[in-house]
């Protein structure tokens, strides 16, 4: 292959670099998927190096696949002998193959978030922990946090001994644990926590990969935790051939534990480390472009590098300023209609991208009238639709038998007289004769205190296990499905009822049966165990359909890694992006805004950010500045857009001082948004008499506010003819607001 024609300068070098430690940093649509690409097809076409000695690691299923068939496209087949795969997939292939040294069987379930809060939950009732006290959420994040960081259930006792709920929560965590080793399960988080414990606890193991992976490629290195660092640390320890890329400016998954300290800290792990720049964006126009540059270097925890590129300069960025959050929702829906009608769009190139999925709904809403069709990436995913999760309870029990989770899942699904009190009684003696529930089921007659009824509904149940256990060695996965289904009477119970709901439910039961034939087509792997995998490891994004034609709804989270020609950036108020939290934390707001630079960068040719005066949060009407990062912007660089929607009043001007409530009544009936407007009314009809003035609202001054009492000017800050002003309020936290629009007295 000829790279040099193929690549630019940067790419070339970075392509062709194969020995030693190597950074590749790789700025937004710099081509970097091209690049390791091209690395891969060089390492085994012209350096004739063994793909089975290639270990790529991507973040996600779908980056994985599409790197997969970029390299097949090069060299043929052969890509089929190296792993391509996120570091869950890659970890779950060397547990299948060594977790018997850990005193697990090869056979483990993996348990997904459901099943994780119901093994909580056992875990809570056992230790007669309220979940008053401490909730299954709160434990679920403590455990995960303690896995990623490789804290174990004692480590954790130790660090917390003279804290009372933490060491409850370390006996929930080690109880927790011994049931899930008794039940022959991981949860998510001990993918990668459970090998390394493997790679560190036996050296033969290790040496064994090290010597199988002389070269190693991690992509998305900025989002690694401890624990996958850890993963790749011991791997890379053999060779030192280690290729990471990534994007500083892109770390925004700190809050689920990536630490940016790892790709900022390469050169001191490995110093001889090779560090090469990828700052030839392909992907924008140069205005957005230009617009993300002056947006992250506002960031001090960064390395120095400057997006640059030779498309055309392109639009500015447009600002739109709501009355309210339904007129920002229709405002885009005008848009993406006159941009259709007026540049021959299609809908799949609009995406709308938020902060939270909470704020999807208004969009939703207006686009179903307004005839727009949408779908939201991030919402209810296939694999947690209940009637999906009751046939993959089944499969994961008849794949386990230990696996007493998805067992009392299905016990009675559909209703077979075996309810909950008699599942706790079964419980309650298996644990007494320290055995399976599986195995007390089988044997019910000799239980005491259930009626001749349950023993009879008990053991045809055990029946029907048997005869799946046999049936599941006999057939291919779809047909298994399809006879579970039937002999368990599920379908049938779907079949007779009258509800439309259970019409949909029989519809995505086909589908599964579907999602299981199109993996015996394309899986080498063809065994239950490599179904239930995939099916677990998936992500909502790796379905990510970018040829439907439908306009996407997605948080920025969920839109990294994907482009659209045309992004609005919704709800860009100080408060909800960034949210209050990183008003208060330099740390945080830096990952905020290193979100909004994810967020600039996803769309190539028009960038939108729009924000309301006013919008509903948790029922309240709220009034939130704009956000920080759109005044971040050059103003040479974005535009303000005065149009108002056909629903609202015409209106004086763009700024917050020019905001006219009434044109919010039609919108709202809730009655105290309505008394919110009244006082907004009153207090712009007062204008600033009696109010605190601009010369009196400096920073250090005490102020009363008829809500939130006492508090200190902290900061203040010109907006368009008005003062946004923060204030910390001595019982009620950090607040921000518009000068004008709110009542404070001067103490």
């Amino acid at each position: 292959m000829d790279l040099k024609s193929l690549l630019n300068k940067e790419q070339y070098d970075a392509a062709t670099t194969i020995e030693g430690p190597l950074l590749i940093l790789a700025g937004a649509g710099s081509g970097k998927t091209r690049v390791l690409t091209y690395r891969i097809a060089h390492m085994i076409e012209d350096l004739n190096i063994y793909p089975s000695q290639v270990l790529a690691i991507t973040f996600t299923n779908k980056a994985g696949e599409e790197m997969r068939e970029r390299v097949r496209s090069l060299i043929g087949e052969t890509v089929d002998s190296m792993w391509i795969s996120t570091f869950h997939s890659s970890c779950v292939r060397i547990l299948r193959r060594e977790i018997d040294k850990l005193g697990y069987k090869k056979d483990f379930t993996i348990y997904d978030s459901y099943d994780q809060k119901a093994l909580v939950k056992q875990c809570m009732e056992e230790l007669k922990i309220s979940d008053k006290d401490i909730t299954e959420n709160e434990i679920i994040g403590k455990i995960g946090k303690a896995k990623d960081n490789l804290t174990t259930a004692s480590a954790y006792k130790r660090q917390n001994e003279s804290n009372f709920r933490e060491n409850k929560i370390a006996d929930l965590y080690e109880l927790y644990q011994k049931k899930l080793k008794s039940n022959n399960a991981l949860d998510f988080d001990d993918l990668i926590f459970k090998t390394v414990e493997l790679f560190t606890s036996n050296q033969e193991v290790l040496e064994f990969y090290q010597r199988k992976f002389k070269y190693i490629m991690i992509d998305e290195y900025q989002d690694t935790n401890k624990a996958q660092y850890e993963f790749v640390r011991l791997l890379a320890k053999g060779h030192r051939n280690i290729c990471v890329v990534g994007d500083d400016d892109q770390c925004i998954y700190q809050w689920r534990g990536a630490d940016i300290r790892n790709i900022l800290d390469f050169e001191k792990d490995y110093p001889e480390a090779k560090v090469i720049k990828l700052e030839e964006n392909y992907r924008s126009v140069e205005n957005i472009l230009n617009a993300a540059n002056t947006v992250i270097k506002n960031n001090s925890e960064r390395k120095n590098k400057v997006l640059r590129t030779s498309n055309s300069q392109g639009e500015k960025i447009k600002i739109y300023r709501a009355y309210s959050d339904m007129d920002e929702a229709q405002f885009v829906s005008s848009e993406i209609k006159r941009l259709i009608k007026s540049e021959e769009r299609n809908h799949k190139d609009f995406a709308i991208l938020y902060r939270t999925n909470a704020q999807s709904r208004i969009f939703e809403d207006t686009f179903m009238k307004s005839d727009i069709p949408y779908r939201i990436i991030g919402g209810l995913k296939f694999y947690d639709r209940k009637e999906i999760k009751d046939i993959m309870a089944y499969l994961k029990f008849i794949n386990n038998p230990d696996d007493e989770i998805s067992l009392r899942r299905i016990v009675n699904v559909p209703k077979r007289n075996i309810g909950d009190t008699t599942c706790s009684k079964l419980q309650e003696f298996a644990i007494s004769i320290e055995d399976s529930l599986y195995n007390v089921m089988m044997d019910a007659e000799s239980i005491p205190g259930l009626t001749q009824r349950n023993i009879n509904a008990i053991l045809k149940f055990t029946e029907l296990v048997d005869d799946l256990m046999v049936m599941k060695e006999q057939m291919p996965v779809s047909h298994f499905i399809e006879y579970i289904l039937n002999q368990s009477g599920y379908m049938k119970e779907l079949e007779k009822s009258n509800n439309p709901e259970d019409r949909s439910r029989i519809e995505n039961l086909e589908e599964l049966v579907s999602a299981a034939v199109e993996f015996e087509r394309t899986s080498e792997e063809k065994s239950l165990s490599a179904f239930l995998e995939k099916t677990t490891l998936v992500s909502d994004i790796d379905n990510f359909d970018q040829n439907a034609d439908t306009v996407v709804l997605m948080t920025v989270h969920s839109a990294k890694g994907l482009e659209f020609p045309v992004v609005f950036m919704v709800g860009m108020e100080n408060g909800i992006f960034p949210g209050s939290a990183s008003l208060n934390d330099p740390r945080e707001m830096e990952e905020s805004r290193r979100l909004c630079y994810v967020g600039i960068t996803r769309a190539k040719e028009k960038l939108y950010m729009t924000s309301a005066e006013v919008r509903r949060v948790f029922g309240r009407a709220v009034s939130y500045g704009q956000s920080d990062f759109v005044e971040e912007i050059n103003p040479e660089l974005r535009e303000c857009v005065k149009v108002r929607t056909s629903k609202e009043p015409k209106r004086g001007g763009y700024f917050k001082n020019e905001y006219n409530p009434h044109s919010l009544r039609a919108d709202y009936s809730d009655e105290s948004f309505l008394k919110a407007l009244d006082k907004m009314e009153e207090t712009i009809q007062q204008g600033s008499g009696g109010l605190l003035t601009k010369e009196e609202a400096t920073m250090g001054r005490k102020v009363k506010h008829s809500r939130f009492g006492v508090g200190t000017i902290i900061s203040t800050l010109e907006d368009g003819g008005d003062l946004k002003v923060t204030i910390a309020f001595d019982s009620m936290g950090i607040k921000h607001f518009m000068l004008s629009m709110t009542p404070l007295e001067l103490l």
